[in-house]
């Protein structure tokens, strides 16, 4: 087993090896590349700002910007491999005319600032700003760079063999109850994982080790690397800028799920739940949506309690939630997935998308880091999250009309 998990890594003896962090476009969500068709074909023109959080406190970023900024340069070098291209090309949901355009598609540096904080002494800020188009891949590889430079500047002897311990234990939970052969459980973790070389170690461990209980990875370079399915739909980013894309605000949850289901038709078919709060969601998540689409992802909240209103929800409207797939990837770890499962399996289709617990549990408090579109078309977006914290807009005034707008109550 220990041969099996160390591949990625054991020719480092524990130290980390200095190559560019990104070294393919691929290496990111695949949300990114389905959210990326859609603005291609419905929203070419649109301009966004996107803005970067710390939620933890007291953490120095500050000495690494000249570091991250070589590694945005380096990001914007890259170009997709006609082997790539093909991959998304073999993907049933991805169009020919997007993957043209993507074979001539480059990251562009201009795009991007960053710097120190002048508010704040050890914060970074970290902007990008341009077409929605030619921006919305920053995210991810922006994130695992702020990431791993951190890590490998400040952890510089990682104990490589206890975070494949603790990798076992999680995996013999799952593997060792034979109450849990249906559960399934996939990779998130691009955006806040430890270490590249460390992510596609766990991914290799998980495929090898957990068989029929591993779903997939949300990451589409280590999909096509290592022959798992890749998996996601749509994120935050994409039913905000509906806010200001849309014809009124109040209509904009309902316009992105419309725009959504008549780009794919049928496929990716997983509404998300919390841009608005759940209440919100269920009110425009009527008869016609809930029959449109397969199911549901969970973000935010109480996901117990989420769960439980969901499944009434479609009993409500006399669907049977057994023909429907809740998914849940908030702040999972393991042993929450594992109770989430014996509450819901017998009564509705299940998958768990587990991130950070998965990528960046080597024994040190994991950055909790997001970037978040802050602005389209110059108008302020927002997420009205059940998690208050992870609410993120620059203007209080759109933050009150938007509660407003939706009946949501301030926390």
């Amino acid at each position: 087993m220990a041969g099996r998990l160390n591949r990625a890594t054991r020719d480092r003896a524990g130290v980390y090896n200095r190559s560019m962090i990104i070294d393919s476009l691929l290496d990111t969500d695949l949300y990114k590349f389905t959210m990326m068709q859609v603005v291609l074909h419905q929203f070419p023109g649109a301009q966004v700002e996107y803005r970067f959080k710390c939620r933890n406190p007291g953490i120095d970023l500050a000495p690494f910007v000249d570091e991250i900024r070589a590694e945005v340069r380096h990001l914007c070098t890259l170009r997709f491999t006609e082997a790539e291209l093909e991959y998304l090309r073999g993907l049933r949901f991805i169009k020919s005319d997007f993957v043209d355009f993507l074979g001539l598609f480059q990251m562009n540096a201009k795009y991007v600032t960053v710097q120190p904080s002048e508010a704040v002494p050890g914060e970074i800020e970290i902007v990008v700003r341009g077409p929605w188009l030619h921006t919305i891949l920053f995210e991810i590889p922006l994130l695992a760079i702020v990431n791993e430079t951190y890590f490998r500047n400040t952890q510089r002897h990682p104990d490589y063999a206890a975070g494949r311990r603790r990798l076992l234990d999680k995996i013999g939970l799952i593997r060792n109850d034979d109450t849990l052969a249906g559960m399934r459980v996939a990779d998130y973790g691009t955006r806040r994982r430890f270490s590249r070389d460390w992510h596609e170690e766990v991914i290799l461990g998980l495929r090898e080790e957990l068989g029929d209980n591993f779903a997939g990875t949300s990451n589409v370079l280590f999909a096509m690397r290592h022959a798992v399915t890749p998996l996601g739909t749509m994120a935050h980013e994409y039913l905000q800028a509906c806010q200001a894309l849309g014809p009124r605000l109040r209509d904009s949850q309902t316009f992105g799920f419309e725009v959504w289901a008549r780009e794919y038709r049928g496929d990716l078919g997983i509404a998300l739940s919390d841009t608005y709060g759940m209440q919100a969601f269920f009110r425009d998540f009527d008869l016609y949506f809930c029959k449109l689409f397969d199911g549901a992802r969970h973000d935010s909240g109480d996901p117990f309690e989420w769960g439980e209103k969901l499944i009434a929800h479609y009993e409500s409207l006399r669907i049977d939630p057994r023909t429907k797939t809740l998914i849940f990837s908030d702040s999972l770890n393991v042993p929450l997935a594992i109770s989430l499962y014996k509450r819901f399996a017998s009564r509705t289709r299940l998958a768990f998308g587990i991130g950070t617990n998965l990528t960046n549990d080597m024994g040190f408090t994991p950055l909790q880091i997001v970037i978040k579109m802050v602005r389209c078309n110059g108008q302020p977006v927002a997420k009205l999250s059940d998690t208050p914290e992870k609410t993120m807009c620059d203007d209080p005034a759109y933050l009150a009309y938007l509660r407003q707008v939706f009946q949501v109550a301030v926390p």
